[in-house]
C-alpha cells in the first residue's frame, strides 16, 4: 500500500517539477494556472495525510525556479515567497483560523485586499532614494539581477524625490503588459504573462525597452526605518513616492465581506485591460504580519483567493 502511495506521490512531484520549469523558467506553461494550483494542492494533501512522504523537490520546499545562468545572481534580504492559494469559503475560514490559533488570541482581523495581477514579480532596492538594484523573484532566496531591464519601465521611478524616504527600501511589485499592447506582439508569445517574462529576461535592455511593460507596486521586502502601521498606509505612501498602485485596493473586515467583494470583482475582471487571476488578502496590521512570519514557502498573513478558470 505504502509503495503505491509513494509511487503516486513521486509521479505528482515529477509532474510538478516539469510544469514548474515550464511556468517559471521557460515562461511557456502547457497547463492552466488552475491545473497547476490543483497539482500543488494534491501534493500538499498527500504530505499532510502520510507523514512518510517527503521530497526536497516538493512545492513545500520550493518557490519559483532557480535563477537563470544568463544573469548575475542577487540574494534577497527578505525571502520573496509565493502565496498560498484559496478557492472557496472553507479555504478562507481555515486561513483565518490558522492565524488566530498562531496568535493565540481572539481578534477581529482587517485585511488589505489587492487584485492579483498575472505578471512577473520584481524587487526594487532604493538606497537614499536612488534605484540601485532590480531583481527577479527567482527561487525566493535569490533572483536574477535585471536592474537595467527594469529601468526601461516608465512606471518605475529611478529616483524617489521625497525627504521621508527610508535610507534603504526594497519595493516589490508586478511587471505586466496590458492587453491592447499584447495584441501587437501576440504572434511572438503565448500570453501576456509570457510576454512580460520573456521581455524582462532579454540580455539587451534595448530589446526590453521595445515592449511597453507596466509595473504595479504592492508591498515592501526590506525597509530600514518602518514607520507604517498598516499595509494600506504603505500603499498610500507608494503613490506619493511616484509608484503606480491598483485603484481597486481596499480594506475589508470579515470573511463574508471578502467573499462578497470577490464575487463582484470576478464579474468585472474581463473588463480590465490586464489579466488578474484572483485577489490577495493580507492582514493589514504590519505588527501582526511580523508576529505571524512565514512558513517554509509562504507568508502566514496572506492568501491568494483565486478566480474560477477562464
Amino acid at each position: 500500500m505504502n509503495k503505491k502511495i509513494l509511487k503516486n506521490y513521486l509521479n505528482k512531484i515529477e509532474n510538478y517539477q516539469k510544469h514548474n520549469k515550464l511556468y517559471y523558467d521557460k515562461s511557456s506553461p502547457i497547463i492552466s494556472d488552475r491545473e497547476f494550483d490543483e497539482l500543488k494542492k494534491e501534493i500538499f494533501g498527500l504530505e499532510k495525510k502520510y507523514s512518510f512522504l517527503k521530497s526536497i523537490k516538493s512545492p513545500t520546499n520550493s518557490v519559483g525556479f532557480a535563477p537563470s545562468k544568463n544573469f548575475e545572481k542577487f540574494k534577497h534580504k527578505v525571502r520573496m515567497l509565493s502565496l498560498s492559494n484559496g478557492f472557496d469559503k472553507e479555504d478562507l475560514i481555515n486561513f483565518e483560523k490558522k492565524i488566530i490559533n498562531f496568535l493565540n488570541e481572539k481578534i477581529y482581523l482587517e485585511y488589505s485586499v489587492e487584485p492579483k495581477i498575472d505578471g512577473i514579480s520584481a524587487s526594487l532596492t532604493y538606497l537614499n532614494g536612488q534605484l540601485t538594484y532590480g531583481v527577479s523573484r527567482g527561487d525566493g532566496r535569490e533572483g536574477e539581477l535585471i536592474t537595467n531591464n527594469l529601468k526601461t519601465i516608465k512606471d518605475i521611478p529611478l529616483k524617489i524625490e521625497k525627504k521621508n524616504i527610508p535610507h534603504e527600501l526594497e519595493i516589490r511589485g508586478e511587471v505586466f503588459i496590458e492587453k491592447n499592447d499584447f495584441e501587437k506582439i501576440k504572434d511572438k508569445f503565448a500570453n501576456p504573462r509570457n510576454a512580460a517574462s520573456g521581455t524582462l529576461r532579454q540580455k539587451d535592455p534595448k530589446e526590453t525597452a521595445k515592449i511597453p511593460l507596466k509595473f504595479i507596486a504592492y508591498t515592501f521586502g526590506f525597509i530600514s526605518e518602518n514607520r507604517f502601521k498598516n499595509q494600506s498606509d504603505f500603499l498610500e505612501e507608494l503613490k506619493s513616492w511616484g509608484f503606480l498602485t491598483s485603484k481597486y485596493n481596499k480594506v475589508i473586515k470579515g470573511i463574508d465581506e471578502l467573499l462578497k467583494f470577490h464575487q463582484q470583482f470576478e464579474k468585472k475582471r474581463f473588463d480590465l485591460n490586464y489579466d488578474i487571476d484572483g485577489l490577495v488578502y493580507k492582514v493589514n496590521n504590519l505588527k501582526l504580519q511580523k508576529r505571524l512570519g512565514f512558513t517554509s514557502n509562504a507568508p502566514r498573513w496572506a492568501i491568494a483567493h483565486k478566480f474560477s478558470a477562464d
